[in-house]
């Protein structure tokens, strides 16, 4: 049932945003002469690895600038990029990564590999065991603030009590953060 949900809103999102593709592709390529996209490696059910990717929202070479981590005011976001993540069109093209399965609508966001040193083996495991989110309740938590430890209470609660309506309730506090630009 999740899948089939999954496949069908963010098939719907797909194409009710695509006006918006365009645009934000090219203003970000006439930005610096980038790519449009940002690939990363990330963990997803089962620790099977996929590329996530993202509209690119900081300057080309980040990675090698620092950690894979952004801090407030980080100088590594582009001004288009602190633009793309407050309205969060930045994470548009993960709809592809739902699409293909690899993701879902809602989950425990998905890390990068070499973050499953951060976490105990069991709680690796237990986030692992559901598809990661393009939002979730760790960022409906974040508006008020959080902590790495905050964060996993949060996923692992979801994890263990995950479903239809719980997953309706994280998607309408998305869309209302979304639409007020609320900064997450």
């Amino acid at each position: 049932m999740k899948r089939a949900f999954d496949i069908l809103v963010a098939g719907a999102l797909l194409v009710l945003t695509l006006p918006l593709w365009a645009p934000v592709a090219l203003a970000i390529r006439l930005q610096d002469g980038g790519p449009v996209l940002f690939r990363q490696i990330r963990v997803g059910r089962g620790g099977q690895e996929f590329t996530l990717l993202k509209f690119r929202s900081m300057v080309v070479d980040a990675e090698a600038r620092g950690g894979y981590q952004t801090v407030r005011g980080d100088p590594r976001i582009t001004p288009l990029g602190r633009w793309l993540r407050r309205s969060s069109l930045d994470e548009l093209p993960q709809l592809w990564n739902v699409l293909r399965g690899e993701m879902s609508l809602v989950g425990p966001r998905p890390d990068m590999p070499r973050q499953k040193a951060d976490y105990r083996a069991a709680d690796w495991e237990e986030r692992c065991s559901v598809r990661p989110g393009l939002t979730g309740l760790a960022q409906m938590r974040k508006i008020t603030g959080q902590t790495a430890v905050s964060r996993l209470e949060s996923d692992l609660d979801y994890v263990r009590r995950h479903g239809l309506v719980r997953d309706l309730a994280i998607l309408w506090r998305t869309a209302v953060a979304v639409v007020g630009l609320r900064n997450r």
